[in-house]
């Protein structure tokens, strides 16, 4: 059967593109052109329309026909062994169910990057796409549980992604911890290399082949100008168009307002201190169950100065020199 042998099942935002990128560079393995599939989010159904911006276009991307989704390893040679990406698998509990249920043997690797600070690096995303409509990133956490309410997709779930240990504990629940790798965003920023290879071995496939390690998943930011709020309620507008009407008809003008508004190239609004007083709480019970479950401390997560106040571009997915900065990393 074309099913995978491995999955990367996120975090969102916390350097997945990246490695899987690095990983398709290996011989001996074979990733899917198409990430984030979404295929194990549905019981081999179409997905149900979601209510928030941007989940129209996500709706129609997702892979949701077994057929469809054993095509995409057609291609892969005899030898390798195949894998792809899906950034909201490790959130979502029935999701783990499913991955049993199709591909009990799975190897799945999990990416983890300070809990605060990618909700901040997925709030800049959706904000930098025109899509989120509120511009205070601590009040767009809060609006959380009304847009769960209203439908909106999971990629909105700026505090649910980063509940790790909770996410961990149901995984640990369905598959054995030796099919399970934890991974730290702050790893892949400061031994890109290194963490490659602990990915390579955890697969069973030869270390030291993949030596060329890419940028990838440039965010940047627009300033809150006049204009750029005209270009922000124009995409949203669109987007909505985009779900009332077939064939796609509101992205001929989505997609070029997008250009427009992330023209200035702007360095991200950086995650301050206050922000992470207001959010750590709601954090730190889950970053406590997560230290339980991998025997290790995350305590710097709790640190009020970690990764605050850094006005550099938006990083994740991006390895190598395009990390190197005058500041302290963090992960």
């Amino acid at each position: 059967m074309a099913l995978p042998d491995f999955l990367l099942i996120g975090a969102p935002k916390a350097g997945t593109t990246a490695l899987h990128v690095a990983l398709s560079r290996h011989p001996d393995l074979f990733l899917s052109a198409i990430k984030e599939p979404k295929f194990f989010l549905t019981d081999e159904e179409p997905p149900v329309a979601r209510g928030g911006p941007g989940d129209a276009r996500t709706i129609r991307e997702q892979i949701w026909r077994r057929r469809d989704y054993e095509a995409l390893f057609d291609g892969a040679p005899a030898h390798a062994k195949k894998g792809e990406s899906t950034t909201l698998y490790l959130r979502d509990w029935k999701a783990h169910r499913r991955i049993h249920r199709l591909i009990p043997q799975a190897k799945l690797v999990a990416v983890l990057r300070d809990p605060v600070e990618r909700a901040h690096s997925n709030w800049t995303h959706l904000r930098s796409a025109g899509l989120e409509p509120e511009s205070d990133f601590v009040t767009a956490c809060h609006l959380e549980a009304e847009r769960k309410a209203k439908g909106w997709a999971p990629f909105w779930y700026y505090l649910e992604q980063g509940r790790y240990g909770d996410h961990l504990e149901h995984l640990l629940s369905v598959f054995p911890k030796e099919q399970v790798l934890v991974l730290l965003y702050r790893d892949y920023r400061e031994h890109p290399i290194e963490t490659v290879d602990t990915v390579c071995r955890f697969l069973g496939v030869a270390e030291g082949l993949v030596t060329d390690v890419p940028t990838e998943n440039l965010t940047v930011a627009s300033s809150p100008s006049v204009a750029n709020n005209v270009l922000r309620r124009v995409i949203r507008l669109a987007d909505d168009a985009d779900r009332r009407l077939p064939f796609g008809v509101g992205s001929l003008v989505k997609a070029p307002a997008a250009a427009l508004l992330q023209r200035e190239q702007r360095t991200r609004s950086p995650l301050t201190t206050h922000q992470r007083r207001e959010l750590l709480p709601k954090f730190e019970a889950d970053i406590r169950r997560l230290e339980s479950l991998t025997d290790r401390s995350f305590s710097h997560w709790l640190d009020l100065h970690n990764g605050v106040d850094r006005p550099a571009l938006e990083t994740e997915g991006r390895f190598g020199t395009a990390f190197r900065s005058i500041d302290r990393p963090s992960t």
